[in-house]
């Protein structure tokens, strides 16, 4: 004796499917004109603030050598007290905290000159001038295969640029 299966009814109407479905709503049509010249400068968040030249370089020698060194204190080489004086006390604190979750996991003591099996090291530095007395730089860090990014902001205060944020991403 055959089996007869019962008719599927759908629960939904049918949608009829467009062509720009799943896609994003952008106009390319072709341009009859050239795009609209911008001043530079004119666009808010675009101001740039010349500095001088001798100066941006000091400022990337030196975000290299303080970001290395939170690396070193983070991974348990130095102690956090070498950078006391070129941070805010937020970002001492956080240096502190790392370097104590950081050897906790790994059964050592913070800034016992260990020696780590691979080295973090800083690659490149690039820094913008938000003022004369603030720059934010971009920290590329190798670790091993690894790559990873730093984000710093310096100000300066009297003689001194003193770390005012460290972000590890």
């Amino acid at each position: 004796m055959p089996v007869s299966t019962p008719e599927l009814i759908g629960v939904r109407l049918p949608v009829p499917v467009t062509a720009t479905q799943g896609t994003l709503a952008l106009a390319l049509l072709p341009r009859h004109a050239p795009p609209e010249m911008v001043a530079p400068g004119s666009r808010p968040g675009a101001t740039v603030v010349p500095i001088d030249r001798r100066l941006r370089h000091t400022i990337a020698e030196w975000t290299h050598r303080f970001t290395q060194a939170a690396l070193e204190i983070v991974g348990g080489d130095r102690p956090s007290s070498q950078l006391l004086r070129w941070t805010s006390p937020d970002v001492y604190a956080d240096l502190r905290r790392r370097a104590q979750l950081v050897a906790r996991a790994g059964g050592h003591q913070p800034g016992l000159a260990r020696v780590q099996p691979v080295r973090p090291r800083v690659q490149s530095v690039h820094s913008c001038f938000v003022t004369d007395d603030i720059v934010e730089c971009g920290v590329h860090v190798r670790h091993g295969e690894r790559s990873r990014a730093i984000a710093v902001r310096f100000e300066r205060t009297g003689q001194r640029w003193i770390c005012t944020a460290l972000d590890f991403s």
